[in-house]
């Protein structure tokens, strides 16, 4: 549990540093590029989630075999196979990406966006330079799943904030010192990304043991993982459909500045994966081990206080960007255009999100235990019906269509994988989940945003007020929800007993 402990802790303290730095740079990007700019970004990000696909189950497949190969189940000569293997497959696909979008790059330069101030080469070349990031993302994932199998995520999170940093503030620098220009901060980020597989696959071939019979592509490999590495490219596949597809559409059907403000409110509503994700990621090698080893009981304890620590943390969050998204949008760009135009989508968006967030640990249970098949078909019916009602309402009614959507298709979607999760695994377990883990700290936090609103500061008059009247009322969230979840409370009970008397 020690090694969770620290894994937990190190995915926060990356993910909250890549996370700030990120949030942190945004305003500036838009400052010296424009919204429109942001725009052709948020569009790169989308299809960066699209063209990862293509590694669908390889990544998960390699963090549970890692995660296998560390309690002992493989030697370091079929480890070695098969992460050779997956490289061989990844960088033909990384090939293909790159191909792929060179070829359309003019395609969507005239014929995808409606753009009012970018020229058709910029976006050309844009498209271009994002095709060379994209192929090198999609072989940076096979490392990162490899490494978080391995449980040297304390080293993965020093590296990638290290990296990130070069990113973010590198990229700011570029344009400040040499050029101000979409092409400018697209080629820093092709360098960042060529630096980062580099350096990750060099760690993991360094920490695997060396074996004196040679490594070649294996069929066998492949055939052994077959089913759980084609389930899970189907569920990746599925989902990322599932994230994505409002912004596809949106990007076609807005202009690409409107496009632009909803990308930054899903930006934001996407903080809430950056608390939950660090916890589930370090904790899902043990989930792995107690599935496999039928271990229940601690199975259950670990489930009911994950889900309580989850709820405690992300739930201030979501309920400030709920009721005081204006607020939290002004503070963070100081933009009152900004947030008017973004905070009434990021209130809708951020509680989907939330809703996501939940159903993390279930799902991490069903993917430990092997249980692709439950997860592919759950995947392709919320998929189908969001896909289906994305084309149908977005046309007449734009942004606030695929908003409002995007929480009917999680709360669906996290109502149907707890069922399935307590009825075929956690036998006994689903009410005490639904009430004492997620129903009584959320209801704190609510009581706790209608009271301090009250106290809320004048719209766009002081960042500084709104900043210190944040992290009031987050502060009393966390405390009051804390109090509320009983494994939480006990836990914090325990610790200040214990340094009570470590004192005397």
């Amino acid at each position: 549990m020690a090694n969770v402990k620290y894994n937990i802790v190190a995915n926060y303290l990356g993910q909250i540093w890549v996370g700030l730095i990120a949030l942190v740079f945004i305003p500036l990007y838009i400052d010296y590029l424009g919204i429109e700019a942001y725009g052709l970004i948020a569009l790169f990000a989308v299809m960066q989630s699209m063209f990862v696909l293509l590694d669908a189950g390889m990544t998960p497949t390699l963090n549970r075999e890692m995660a296998k190969f560390n309690a002992g189940a493989y030697d370091a000569q079929f480890i070695r196979v098969l992460l050779h293997t997956f490289e061989m497959i990844c960088y033909g696909l990384a090939f293909f990406v790159l191909i792929l979008l060179w070829v359309s790059s003019s395609y969507f330069a005239t014929q995808w966006l409606n753009v009012d101030y970018i020229s058709t080469d910029t976006i050309t070349n844009s498209v271009l330079i994002m095709a060379f990031i994209i192929s090198l993302r999609l072989c940076e994932g096979i490392y990162r799943g490899s490494l978080y199998g391995l449980e040297k995520q304390v080293w993965y999170n020093l590296a990638n904030g290290i990296l990130a940093t070069l990113r973010y503030v590198g990229a700011l620098l570029v344009m400040i010192w040499i050029s101000a220009s979409i092409e400018a901060f697209f080629l820093w980020q092709a360098l960042i990304s060529l630096l980062t597989v580099l350096i990750f696959s060099i760690q993991v071939h360094r920490l695997l043991p060396k074996t004196t019979l040679p490594i070649k592509f294996s069929y066998a490999a492949l055939i052994q993982n077959w089913k759980f590495t084609g389930g899970m490219m189907g569920i990746t596949f599925l989902t990322m459909i599932f994230l994505q597809v409002d912004k596809v559409v949106l990007s076609r059907l807005l202009s690409l500045t409107d496009f632009g403000y909803y990308a930054l409110a899903a930006t934001a509503a996407s903080v809430i994966y950056m608390i939950v994700v660090p916890a589930t990621q370090a904790v899902y090698p043990r989930i792995v081990h107690l599935v496999s080893t039928k271990n229940f009981a601690d199975l259950t304890e670990l489930y009911h206080q994950l889900s309580q620590f989850i709820v405690v943390v992300i739930s201030p969050a979501v309920m400030i960007l709920c009721f005081f998204s204006d607020g939290v949008i002004f503070m963070w760009s100081g933009s009152a255009e900004l947030s008017n135009h973004v905070a009434p989508l990021l209130s809708v968006l951020v509680i989907g999100t939330f809703m996501s967030s939940l159903s993390y640990i279930p799902y991490q249970i069903q993917v430990a235990e092997g249980n692709v098949g439950l997860l592919l078909r759950l995947n392709l019916i919320i998929v189908i019906t969001f896909f289906t009602l994305i084309f149908i309402l977005v046309p007449s009614y734009g942004a606030w269509a695929a908003a409002w959507l995007w929480i009917v298709a999680n709360f669906s979607y996290l109502l149907v994988l707890a069922h399935f999760t307590h009825k075929n695994l956690l036998e006994n377990e689903k009410w005490h989940w639904y009430f004492f883990d997620i129903l009584l700290p959320l209801l704190g936090i609510v009581i706790v945003m209608l009271l301090v609103s009250l106290l809320a500061p004048l719209p766009y008059v002081s960042r500084l007020h709104w900043l210190i009247f944040l992290l009031f009322s987050s502060s009393i969230s966390i405390v009051i929800s804390g109090f509320l979840a009983k494994i939480i409370r006990l836990r914090i009970y325990s610790f200040l007993r214990n340094l009570r008397l470590n004192k005397h």
